[in-house]
């Protein structure tokens, strides 16, 4: 197990080294449980979470490829088999969330469920056009066949594990946001609210309902009860903080309502501060 955490350091360090992504996406973090049945799972910050059952697990988003080995060996230093995951989810379909859905396919056999607007281009491997000014990386990855289409409030169970599918639109057609119920308590698993930078949001030809969505995504986000904050990058949420919390905390650090109210409220001002100053820029 040390070694493979050493390969994994290694890795990390090269991917960075190399410029293709930021050193924290490949940089190994200590499993840990959130709550009930309900683990983390993935790097410093590329959130991947497990959640477990009496009958398999579910793997909530692959990462990049090179995530796959640091997913495994989470997920096995947790005490569980890898082998034992049965349905694979993924909050959006960028090369970050999901580019490792091949490679854990073929090594699980696990089911693949994406949410409809994101299926095609996850079988496709993504846009061979990019849809914002600048071309990014992340908009490609290796296609997977999706074994089940998901639509907006669909449950997804495995044994007595159950997580549901929200559709919360804009970062793409078909991102995903995911909730559960973990000791009690809701649990919520943002897909992503950011506008990135070179998002057309005004006048866009390949998305035209692009703001719209976002309005709708924002709109889902509020009305969701959250006691459990987390998301598809660990900076959503501040999982570092609150992993280090644990150890000295009798409290659930995750249990935070404030907190995710008040990120969903800054990122909701920042998309409309965008959209404004895009549809102002585009009158001129």
């Amino acid at each position: 197990m040390l070694r493979l955490v050493s390969l994994l350091i290694g890795l990390g360090i090269c991917f960075a080294a190399k410029g293709q992504f930021p050193g924290n996406w490949t940089e190994p973090f200590p499993p840990h449980k959130i709550a009930g049945n309900l683990y983390y799972v993935g790097s410093r910050d590329l959130a991947s979470y497990l959640v477990t059952s009496n009958e398999g697990h579910i793997l909530i988003n692959s990462s990049l490829e090179e995530s796959v080995p640091l997913i495994r060996a989470s997920i096995e230093q947790l005490g569980f088999k890898f082998t034992d995951v049965k349905v694979l989810l993924i909050s959006h379909a960028h090369s970050d969330h999901c580019a490792g859905s091949a490679e854990i396919i073929k090594l699980t056999g696990a089911q693949y469920m994406v949410m409809e607007p994101d299926a095609s281009a996850v079988e496709s491997g993504g846009a061979r056009k990019s849809r914002i000014k600048n071309k990014a990386d992340y908009t490609q990855f290796p296609p997977a066949k999706v074994d089940r289409v998901l639509k907006d409030g669909d449950e997804v169970r495995v044994g007595d594990a159950v997580v549901v599918a929200h559709l919360t639109p804009g970062h793409t057609r078909g991102c995903t946001t995911w909730t559960m119920k973990a000791d009690g308590l809701n649990a919520v698993i943002i897909g992503s609210p950011n506008v990135n930078p070179g998002y057309v949001l005004v006048n866009n030809p390949t998305y035209p309902s692009i703001a719209t969505d976002y309005e709708q995504c924002f709109k889902v986000l509020k009305a969701l009860p959250c006691d459990l904050f987390l998301g598809a990058h660990g900076g959503y949420y501040g999982m570092e903080k609150k992993h280090e919390a644990l150890k000295s905390s009798t409290a659930n650090p995750f249990i935070d309502p404030q907190g995710y109210q008040r990120y969903v409220s800054e990122k909701e001002q920042a998309f409309r501060a965008e959209w404004e100053r895009q549809k102002s820029s585009s009158a001129k």
